[in-house]
């Protein structure tokens, strides 16, 4: 199925193989998934095809309540998303189509790194009983994985392994992340890097594995760094101390007309940015206060610890540093358990992090 796309989204390939079961619905994305979610309940697993700025986003109300609050079998396999659809523009170009998408109950969200990858989530969204969104991009991809990389929804892989940093990627992002780990090694710094080609169900498990073994963790994704894969990520870090985290995404700003590789550097999306926020990423105070403990700093009567930006003086320090303690991101206190015990006071001061 596809809405006047098909020389574009390459549907017009399945059109010529299979005419009697291809559907053009023309310049009606809506109804297009609404006649997905009707071929789906006669028994059908339609595969939906559009731009994912027109999909996710035109179509978005279709998309949540026919298909996923139906409970239908719908493919959403929606192609030209993220900056890479170039000369197109910030009209077209959707940068929060993972966030729209993953934040539907029900929903699996596919973010192929290459055209292997592609073919392994089609043939997986197959055996898939409910919706799943595809998010594929415009233009040739280098070849990161091969037939035999295995595709497990929900559980991403570890393309290169590292002990002091890691880089969670997604979809055209994972070739850059490769790049940054050498540059890194370069550097003498061990980076691992892992393809996180789904984003829901997310992969808690190598999430947390990460934070406990790496002193820095930072996405990168080609969308905003708000309600993606860095979000995502985020949220299952949330409540647990350990590495510094950042991400590396587009910022709260709509793309532009350009060359692909051009607007990638525009944005900060290059492997050197991935890399300078490897060396930058912001220390949490789990990870400080592992590294004072062991340190055995001293400074009399009061006790300083230095994170990215700011400088938290703390006397009346609890005799158990680990039982009471404070819980910084990225420089910010978000949380005191006995507020009580501590005489705070903050000051700005910049200051290299504890890694």
């Amino acid at each position: 199925m596809d809405a006047d796309l098909s020389g574009s989204t390459k549907t017009s390939t399945f059109k010529k193989a299979f005419p009697d079961r291809f559907y053009d619905f023309g310049i009606a994305e809506a109804n297009m998934i609404d006649a997905a979610a009707g071929f789906a309940f006669s028994g059908y697993i339609p595969f939906a095809s559009t731009f994912a700025i027109f999909g996710a986003g035109r179509a978005y109300e279709q998309i949540r309540n026919s298909v996923a609050y139906a409970k239908a079998n719908v493919k959403l396999a929606f192609t030209h998303a993220g900056l890479s659809v170039g000369e197109d523009g910030g009209s077209h170009q959707a940068l929060e189509d993972i966030s729209l998408m993953r934040g539907i109950p029900g929903m699996t969200v596919f973010v192929p790194c290459d055209a292997e990858e592609a073919k392994k989530a089609v043939a997986a969204a197959v055996e898939i009983d409910g919706p799943v969104y595809l998010r594929l991009s415009r233009p040739n991809t280098d070849a990161v994985t091969d037939a035999d990389t295995p595709f497990i929804p929900g559980k991403a892989n570890v393309i290169r392994d590292g002990s002091d940093a890691a880089i969670f990627a997604t979809g055209l992002m994972v070739t850059r992340a490769i790049k940054a780990a050498e540059l890194l090694e370069a550097e003498g710094i061990s980076a691992a890097v892992v393809n996180f080609h789904t984003i829901k169900p997310n992969d808690k498990e190598t999430i947390l594995a990460y934070n406990g073994k790496v002193k820095a963790i930072v996405t990168a994704e080609e969308h905003f760094v708000t309600g993606g894969l860095g979000s995502a990520v985020a949220e299952v870090l949330a409540g647990h101390a350990g590495a510094g985290f950042d991400r590396v995404g587009v910022e709260d700003r709509f793309g532009q007309s350009g060359k692909p590789d051009a607007l990638f550097v525009e944005y900060g999306l290059t492997a050197e940015n991935i890399a300078a926020k490897v060396k930058s990423s912001p220390v949490r105070l789990g990870s400080a206060s592992r590294y004072i403990r062991n340190k055995r700093l001293r400074y009399g009567a009061a006790r300083f610890i230095m994170c990215q930006q700011y400088l938290i003086s703390i006397s009346a320090f609890p005799q158990s540093f680990s039982s009471s303690f404070l819980r910084l991101t990225s420089g910010m206190i978000i949380y005191a358990p006995d507020p009580a015990a501590f005489d705070i006071s903050v000051r700005r001061q910049v200051a290299a992090p504890l890694l």
